[in-house]
């Protein structure tokens, strides 16, 4: 019995009607789809409900789904997308915080991995700094490389309003950062 199932296995498990399929993609993918619902709600519960409803819509379209991208891909985008109309349709304010990755690259040493994983450390407690609403935007913007646009218009709010919420979000996280910013390249940096 094969224990470590790979993505394309699973999706062609899928397309031929295989309940194995949604069991294990379940195993695999679930937890990695609450992280990433808890993001944007900060709500384990609600961010759980969420993950199990991707999953049924996922079984749902199975038929019909062609997947372009990776499994885990494919999964994050439907979970990004039904948290963010889950938001917009129940009207969800924001008044928190979150965190960002760092630039990944060759980590050559012990000692280089250790900083970064420190560097990270800071990065994240200075994105928990945010308002809700603004880490939100950062998000969708350095997370799921949306544009400003497709941001406002899944948020439902103006172009302007998003310029003012990445604003407002680097400025607080240049102040919190200060001293690292030679580290961190902000538009090059891999999120999630």
């Amino acid at each position: 019995m094969n224990t470590e199932w790979t993505d394309e296995e699973l999706i062609s498990l899928l397309a031929q009607n295989s309940e194995l399929a949604i069991e294990r993609i379940f195993q695999k993918y679930y937890g990695f789809l609450c992280t990433v619902i808890f993001r944007y709600l900060r709500d384990s519960n609600l961010s759980e409900d969420m993950a199990q409803e991707v999953f049924f819509e996922l079984w749902r379209k199975h038929e019909s789904i062609q997947i372009q991208t990776s499994l885990k891909s494919y999964l994050k985008r439907a979970a990004v997308n039904k948290t963010l109309n889950f938001i917009r349709d129940n009207k969800i304010t924001f008044d928190g915080e979150e965190e960002l990755s760092i630039l990944k690259g060759k980590i050559v040493t012990p000692q280089k991995k250790l900083e970064a994983e420190e560097l990270q450390e800071k990065i994240n407690q200075a994105i928990d700094g945010l308002p809700d609403r603004c880490r939100m935007i950062f998000l969708l913007s350095r997370f799921e490389d949306m544009t400003y646009k497709e941001i406002a218009q899944k948020l439902d709010i103006s172009v302007k309003t998003v310029e003012n919420q990445i604003s407002k979000a680097l400025k607080i996280l240049r102040d919190g950062l200060g001293p690292f910013m030679g580290f961190i390249i902000w538009g090059i940096s891999v999120l999630g």
